[in-house]
């Protein structure tokens, strides 16, 4: 054999050449991630096929043994013929590992173990499988199935599994390039091949109609009919009735789903009331229960969407409200509601509802809690009461932001003037959305401190006269000034993330004093303002200040204490006679929990006995362990006299005198009361149906500011000409599917006989 030629790169070796990367086998040359058959030459960590020789990892096989090498044949190492040479001289470039073909790769990572051998590692739960024992390689078979049956423990998790494809003519690494026999193997399929089920197809068809809206006769349009062909041609697309069906029957199928949720509820409802007008003399009404669960979280749940003749009249709540509590099994169980009506009929729906209701059900507190006005609402209506009055103001400022913002030219000029009077701003100028409040305060905030700039353009620029004199600017300052106030306050209430009704007396009492002290103020201007705005908030607060208050008396932070504070501030030496007025309702309110307790649920049967369990335990002064033989038998019959003679407290005392729990900002209410259940279980009782008040109809997500998000709302033509059940259906549907599970069901993974 003649002595091979080597130069930089490359190495010749009888009919093979190799070049960096490339090996030359006669007239055929093959890359370098390729397998070469016969006499090859392979870097890296690649399989080397020699005469009965070949080297793989660490291991070489050499005819019909096993030979261990410490390093792979790549670099100083060629194999010539029969032997292992060392080419000192030969310094070729590393080579890459031929990536593995078979997907299972994708999924398993090969991790070295002691001895040569090596164990595949699944990426997503880390468990470990034979792989290599160091003399025989594992298939890939049983890694096959640890994914595409969802043995995985975190596909499972995510409800989902994987299929691979089988490759004809690949080893169990997917690696071999000859043609095997074709044989019969099983193999599992996934989504692709996944059964098709026309009945589940129009369930989640319905669903999607509901959940965005779209109207029923989307189902006959072409375009979306092209669509569902394109993805199933088997499907058939049913029309506008049999869909009107199917979302009356995923309604249906909802709604059982929420009254047994219902039934294991362990207090009472409060609802919460919205009217809907059309464009014809019909309308509709809303009603929503929120309540507190077993496991002390909030929920607020559509409950009816009902037509009614004349919405806004005496009768129409009152029928709408009791007719629901018979649909959901509730006449029992109803503590407030929250009406969004305006003030001017507040007192007249007041009245009406409790004469109505109170003979159907027993009201607590003898009613006095029962109808609760939106918080929202009335922030909303001060706010436009405050733009109302400087309407015309709002309307120049308006004016003069268009006219700058209508060409660039404006702008640069603009800008300049504020420059060259030193105006500090950095607010930019902008449109109001005039059904917003909040954007248009934001708006006169920015121009107020633009005023001089204004003026200044107005002198040198003949065509702008729309600039606010220095009194109208005087009225924006006073109004900017207490919508403040109330931008303040709605925020604070947006930012909580359990909307519990101990939240709100906070907010109420500081408006109410701030309100109070400015109708004093000296310039007639602001005190103007604000004897209107305090006029419209003093009636909601003589409304609602006490089931704000007696909300916040649940809150183990402040108790009594922030209410003589409050009340101190507000009506001053007469303070001491409106604290006694929630005090003495607070243990008005204990008592009827005490005497006429709600029947205990299944689910809480068990935690009654636990009650008890601790309630004696815990009541010691009570009941006395017996004497232990320490010689004090004297002394435990001086105890027993003692807790005869001496009152015990009630749950609602000892609440009171404990001290405050210290303010923090973890601090959760709901979570506090559940730990202290056992301690207090009647008071948490009281407490669970206090937190539950909805003091605002404003849901967690939606804008405070919006005049949509409250009020009267208006339902489009489209709704309106729709059946009334098949309306309630829509709206109700909608609601209850948003607490669904987001990820459907996912198909099962089928296990086919692949064809021969």
């Amino acid at each position: 054999m003649a002595e091979p030629n080597i130069s930089d790169n490359t190495m010749v070796q009888d009919s093979e050449m190799v070049d960096g990367n490339e090996t030359v086998q006669g007239n055929e040359m093959v890359n370098g991630n390729d397998m070469v058959e016969g006499n090859a030459m392979v870097h890296g960590n690649d399989m080397i096929h020699g005469n009965d020789e070949m080297v793989q990892g660490g291991v070489m096989i050499h005819g019909n043994e096993l030979v261990h090498v410490n390093e792979m044949v790549s670099g100083d190492e060629m194999i010539h013929g029969n032997e292992l040479v060392n080419v000192e001289a030969i310094t070729p470039t590393p080579s890459r590992r031929r990536r593995k073909k078979s997907l299972v790769w994708e999924h398993f990572t090969i991790e070295a173990m002691p001895g040569g051998s090596s164990r595949a590692c699944c990426n997503l739960c880390k468990q470990t499988f034979a792989y290599s024992s160091g003399s025989k390689i594992a298939g890939t078979s049983h890694l096959k199935r640890h994914i595409t049956l969802g043995s995985c423990p975190m596909l499972k998790s995510e409800d989902r599994k994987l299929a691979l494809p089988s490759v004809p003519g690949t080893d169990n690494e997917g690696e071999g390039t000859a043609e095997r026999p074709a044989k019969r193997r099983y193999r599992y399929t996934g989504y692709a091949n996944a059964t098709f089920d026309q009945d589940r197809s129009c369930s989640y068809l319905a669903k999607m109609i509901i959940l965005h809206d779209y109207p029923l006769h989307i189902v006959q349009q072409p375009a979306f009919t092209a669509f569902i062909e394109s993805l199933q041609p088997r499907f058939r697309v049913a029309d506008v009735d049999a869909i009107e069906g199917e979302v009356y029957s995923v309604y249906q199928k909802e709604k059982e789903n929420l009254l047994q949720a219902f039934s294991t509820m362990p207090g009472r409802i409060s609802l919460t009331i919205g009217l809907w007008t059309t464009s014809q003399t019909l309308g509709y009404v809303s009603v929503a229960g929120q309540f507190i669960d077993t496991d002390w979280k909030v929920h607020r749940r559509m409950l009816n969407f009902m037509m009614v003749s004349s919405p806004h009249s005496e009768n129409a709540l009152s029928e709408a409200i009791s007719s629901s509590l018979a649909d959901w099994n509730m006449k029992d169980r109803l503590f407030t509601i929250t009406l969004d009506n305006d003030c001017s009929s507040h007192d007249i729906y007041s009245a009406n509802l409790r004469d109505y209701l109170s003979n159907k059900n027993t009201l607590m507190l003898k009613g006095q809690l029962f109808v609760v006005r939106c918080y929202a609402h009335i922030l909303n209506a001060v706010a436009q009461d405050v733009i109302a009055s400087i309407h015309g103001i709002i309307y120049n400022i308006r004016e003069s932001i268009k006219f700058i913002k209508a060409s660039p030219v404006r702008e640069e000029k603009f800008a300049e003037i504020a420059l060259q009077l030193e105006i500090p701003s950095t607010k930019t100028l902008c449109l109001d959305v005039t059904t917003q409040w909040n954007t248009t305060y934001l708006m006169l905030l920015a121009a107020l401190d633009y005023r001089q700039a204004f003026t200044t353009l107005e002198t040198c620029d003949d065509n702008y006269n729309e600039a606010p004199s220095a009194e109208d600017w005087k009225k924006v300052e006073a109004a900017c000034n207490y919508l403040k106030l109330l931008y303040d306050s709605a925020h604070s209430i947006m930012a909580a993330a359990n909307p519990t009704s101990n939240i709100f007396f906070h907010e109420a009492w500081k408006l109410q004093l701030e309100l109070s002290n400015a109708i004093a103020h000296e310039d007639p201007v602001f005190s103007t303002i604000a004897k209107d705005m305090h006029e419209r908030f003093d009636k909601y607060w003589k409304d609602c200040n006490l089931v704000l208050a007696i909300a916040v008396v649940m809150d183990p932070r402040f108790k009594m204490k922030l209410v003589e504070f409050s009340y101190s501030k507000i009506y001053g030496v007469e303070a001491a006679r409106y604290v006694k007025v929630v005090d003495d309702a607070v243990h008005e309110l204990y008592k009827e929990y005490v005497a006429q307790p709600l029947p205990l649920t299944p689910a809480f049967v068990e935690q009654g006995e636990a009650n008890k369990t601790a309630l004696a335990g815990e009541n010691n002064a009570q009941v006395t362990q017996p004497s232990t033989g320490d010689g004090l038998l004297d002394f435990d019959m001086y105890l027993s006299e003692i807790a005869v003679s001496q009152p015990t407290k009630s749950e609602l005392e000892q609440y009171l005198e404990e001290a405050l729990t210290p303010r923090i900002q973890e601090f959760d209410i709901l979570d506090w009361w559940k730990l202290n259940t056992l301690k207090f279980p009647t008071l948490s009782k009281m407490a669970r149906d206090i937190l539950a008040i909805p003091m605002s109809m404003v849901s967690s997500g939606s804008s405070i500011f919006s005049a949509a998000a409250i009020g009267s709302r208006i339902l489009d033509d489209y709704r309106s000409s729709l059946r009334p059940e098949t309306v309630e259906a829509l709206f109700c549907t909608k609601d209850w599917l948003q607490y669904a599970p987001a990820i459907p069901e996912a198909p099962s993974t089928a296990l086919v006989k692949a064809e021969t």
